[in-house]
């Protein structure tokens, strides 16, 4: 999606150059990275906070790809598939953080339950 993103935001015109063109490009980007950092880091809630991060930043990329298309900069179809393929990321994202989420809570579980009977 990132490179889609860089190559869809390559013809804007020169003035957004450090606007929203730098803008569209850092959440694209900011996604994978997070990701990224999140699994280099130190257990599962440290992964959990960066995936976090990683939706947020895909929720940033949505609104600047309905502003460009808003401001002409895209066509229906650019706009089209890459919001198409952002929303797929955020709908990847919600389940992955939502599994960490249960495998956390189930962790929990299992050492207060060994906790109570010590």
């Amino acid at each position: 999606m990132t490179l889609e993103v860089y190559k869809a935001t390559a013809h804007f015109p020169r003035e957004e150059i450090y606007g929203l063109t730098s803008q569209i490009r850092r959440a694209a980007s900011s996604i994978p990275t997070n990701i990224a950092e999140g699994c280099g880091r130190n257990g599962v809630p440290e992964l959990a906070r960066f995936l976090n991060i990683a939706m947020g930043s895909a929720s940033e990329l949505e609104y600047h790809l309905m502003l460009a298309r808003d401001l002409h900069f895209f066509s229906p179809e650019a706009y089209m598939s890459l919001s198409t393929e952002a929303s797929e990321v955020k709908r990847m994202l919600g389940a992955y953080i939502q599994k960490i989420n249960e495998d956390v809570n189930a962790h929990k579980s299992s050492l207060n339950a060994h906790t109570s009977k010590s």
